[in-house]
C-alpha cells in the first residue's frame, strides 16, 4: 500500500536519471573538496606566516594574496560559473557536465577555505610559534610538526563547512549545464513543472548535507580525545 502511494507521488520520476545525478553530484563535490583543500591549505598558511612578517616585502605579499583572496570570495558562484566557461573549456575542453564544473568550484570554495586556514592558525598562541623558532626549528619544521598537528581538528571542521557550501555550489552549476541534481532539479522541476522531481533532489542534497555535518562532526570529536 505504502508504495502503491509513493509510486503516485513519483510519476514524473526517472529513477535512473536520479541515480545518475546524485552520482555526479558525488563526483563534483568529492573532487572539487580535494583540490579546494589540497590548494587551500598551502595558501591559508601562506597568508598566517606572511601576516606575521615584520619586513615590507612580507607585509606587500600578504596584502596582494589577501586582496585576491577577498576578490574571489566576493563574486557570486553564479557569475564566477559563467566567468570560467572559456577557462575551464581551454583546460578540460569543455565546460560542462559534472569534469566541466570541477574548475569554477575549485574557484569559489579554495579562497573561502584558505580564510578559514587562516583563522584557525590565529587561534594558536603565540608563546607556541615563538617557542619553536627560540629552539632554532625551521620554518617547515614549525608547520608540520607543531600548527598543523594543533590546528588538525579546526581543519576537519573547516573542511566539512567546505563541502557543505560545495554541495549548494553544485546546484547552482546546474543552471549552466553542469550536471548532477541541480541540473536535474532545473531542467524537470523548474523548467517542467515536475514537482515530484524537485522534492527528491532537495530531499537527497539535504540527506547529503546532513551525512558530510555528522561525518565531520564525528572526525573532529574523535581527534580532540586523543
Amino acid at each position: 500500500m505504502s508504495f502503491a502511494i509513493i509510486n503516485d507521488l513519483t510519476t514524473n520520476v526517472d529513477w535512473s536519471e536520479i541515480n545518475d545525478a546524485t552520482l555526479d553530484t558525488l563526483f563534483m563535490l568529492g573532487f572539487s573538496a580535494l583540490f579546494s583543500t589540497i590548494i587551500g591549505v598551502p595558501v591559508g598558511i601562506t597568508l598566517f606566516l606572511t601576516s606575521k612578517s615584520k619586513s615590507f616585502k612580507g607585509k606587500l605579499f600578504y596584502s596582494i594574496v589577501s586582496f585576491i583572496i577577498n576578490v574571489l570570495r566576493s563574486i557570486p558562484f553564479i557569475i564566477l560559473l559563467i566567468v570560467m566557461i572559456p577557462l575551464t573549456t581551454w583546460m578540460l575542453g569543455t565546460s560542462l557536465g559534472a569534469k566541466g564544473t570541477i574548475p569554477p568550484l575549485v574557484m569559489g570554495a579554495f579562497p573561502f577555505f584558505a580564510r578559514l586556514v587562516e583563522n584557525s592558525l590565529k587561534e594558536i598562541d603565540d608563546g607556541i610559534f615563538h617557542m619553536a623558532e627560540s629552539c632554532g626549528a625551521t620554518t617547515w619544521q614549525i608547520i608540520w610538526h607543531i600548527l598543523l598537528p594543533e590546528v588538525f581538528p579546526s581543519l576537519i571542521a573547516s573542511i566539512t563547512v567546505t563541502a557543505i557550501a560545495l554541495v549548494s555550489y553544485t546546484a547552482m552549476a546546474g543552471t549552466v549545464g553542469g550536471g548532477g541534481l541541480g541540473d536535474l532539479a532545473i531542467r524537470y522541476g523548474y523548467q517542467r513543472f515536475e514537482t515530484d522531481v524537485m522534492v527528491i533532489t532537495v530531499v537527497l542534497m539535504i540527506i547529503m548535507v546532513q551525512v558530510i555535518q555528522m561525518l565531520g562532526d564525528f572526525i573532529v570529536k574523535v581527534m580532540r580525545k586523543k
